[in-house]
């Protein structure tokens, strides 16, 4: 493995990817990298990844890949056999192209030019449109399985409008299936970054080694003042406010403009160039920031969450009386990652709570963040709280068994997880799971290790109930929020 990433490397060295800070730096003909990064593993944080080999300043250049080195459907398309045969389907995106582009180029095998670039991609990816209707049930939220739903679908309709393509390319056997397909979407949705002559995005060797860095606070968006009024720029962009995948709608997703904040394709030297995002000491890592998703985002488009995100939301039903209260936008009234709602949130609840022919007279403090009165306020934490009490009772599971259930993942002992079929409210699902995997008690997998094929299958198991409890613990910081809340207005209303 260690031989074939220096192969790699000196690969992409020899097309001009380098990481000197200078022009004037004689480049390591054996490597693209080691004047400022080298390739290293991070088991806690995104694997596979770069690491400073000297401390960086903010704002340095670290990295430069040359356009000759992009993998693009422009540069695909110098076969000719290619550019005649997509020719004629104009009528596929630009996204479905290059992710025809991708096969045909794994088609080629060592005569593809990024063959070595290509044998290092990941062999599989936990994006959601590769879950199954088994994974599907276990995010529990009916949202975040509505998503799921509609990534499967939307990969499978685009597979098909692109099957006439791609037998006129007369691929071979294992890039004709929809499995295929599906690895080639994740690979584009997880890996492209944004170039300005074509939406679909360009695969950056070396450049896509970076893991993610999620945008600091001051990014998430302001909560306060009059920035915050409805119809201003920061709440009219789609699905979640997402920073620079603003106008982005989340269910018509290809990848986006300016996907990444650290970096991008400057003409003036043809290249794509990468940025220091802050500060590094050497054997730090070094991360890039793609852009500003909620957890769901990320494990739709990327196959992985944080732990800790900022940006992390959750949105709850509220009824049409709230939603007709004010002129917010319904994408801006959701629960911080932290428990505590947002401030269209509470400005849309608060007017809620009072009497329609009054709303005209007190919506100026509404909508400038004031609290109304004692009452009201204490009316609108009971409601939200109670709101957010009854999403967490109808759901299977309590995050408590969740974090047991998760806990037992980790053993990778099949053995504990049967262990658990014992507490009824794990039963189902983890029947389920060995029902959905083909496994039967006694045999096979539960008797010795679990399989690889059975890990990959679990580890998709695990990124779902890791969503749903961080779903939950939301749910359960806004409760205490509330609590807090309306104990300190008691001493009020006594």
């Amino acid at each position: 493995m260690e031989e074939d990433q220096q192969s790699f490397l000196k690969w992409a060295g020899e097309l001009g990817v380098s990481d000197s800070t200078s022009t004037d730096q004689l480049q390591d003909p054996l490597s693209c990298l080691g004047h400022s990064l080298c390739v290293s593993h991070f088991p806690q944080a995104g694997g596979r990844g770069l690491c400073a080999v000297r401390d960086l300043r903010k704002g340095e250049l670290i990295l430069r890949v040359p356009k000759s080195a992009l993998l693009t459907s422009q540069s695909v398309m110098n076969d000719k056999k290619l550019s005649v045969a997509v020719n004629k389907h104009p009528s596929l995106s630009s996204t479905q192209i290059l992710t025809v582009c991708l096969l045909y180029e794994m088609g080629k095998g060592k005569k593809s030019k990024w063959h070595p670039y290509l044998i290092h991609l990941p062999r599989t990816y936990d994006i959601l449109a590769t879950f199954g209707e088994f994974e599907k049930q276990a995010l529990q939220v009916d949202d975040a399985r509505w998503v799921t739903e509609n990534a499967v679908l939307k990969a499978q309709l685009n597979w098909k409008e692109a099957n006439a393509l791609i037998e006129d390319l007369k691929l071979k056997p294992q890039f004709l299936t929809f499995r295929a397909w599906l690895w080639a979407t994740a690979t584009i949705s997880s890996r492209t970054l944004h170039i300005p002559w074509d939406e679909a995005g360009c695969l950056c060797p070396v450049g896509d080694l970076f893991n993610y860095a999620a945008p600091g606070k001051e990014l998430v968006g302001i909560e306060d003042g009059e920035s915050c009024l409805p119809n201003h720029p920061s709440h009219v962009t789609s699905s979640s406010d997402r920073g620079d995948m603003a106008i982005v709608d989340v269910k018509q997703f290809d990848p986006p403009f300016h996907r990444l904040t650290d970096g991008g394709f400057e003409e003036t030297i043809d290249a794509y160039c990468f940025y220091a995002r802050e500060n590094y000491r050497t054997g730090e890592q070094v991360l890039l920031c793609y852009g500003t998703y909620t957890n769901l985002e990320l494990l739709e488009h990327y196959g992985f969450l944080l732990d800790e995100n900022p940006n992390n939301k959750v949105f709850i039903p509220l009824g049409a009386p709230v939603y007709s209260s004010s002129s917010w936008p319904k994408q801006s009234l959701y629960i911080h990652h932290n428990g505590k709602p947002s401030y269209a949130l509470l400005s849309a609840l608060r007017l809620s709570a009072t009497p329609q022919n009054k709303r005209r007279s007190v919506g100026h403090l509404a909508y400038s963040g004031s609290q109304l009165s004692a009452d009201n306020e204490n009316f609108v934490m009971k409601f939200l709280s109670k709101k957010c009490s009854d999403l967490l009772k109808n759901l299977p599971t309590s995050i408590e068994e969740d974090i047991v259930l998760l806990s037992a993942m980790d053993s990778q002992d099949l053995s504990s997880l049967l262990e658990l079929r014992k507490v009824l409210s794990y039963a189902d699902e983890i029947c389920n799971f060995m029902e959905a995997n083909n496994l039967r008690d006694g045999e096979g997998d539960t008797d010795l290790e679990i399989s690889r094929k059975t890990k990959k299958y679990m580890d998709r198991w695990r990124l779902a109930v890791e969503w749903r409890i961080k779903y939950k613990q939301v749910l359960v910081d806004c409760i205490l929020y509330c609590t807090e809340v309306i104990n300190s207005l008691s001493k009020i209303l006594q």
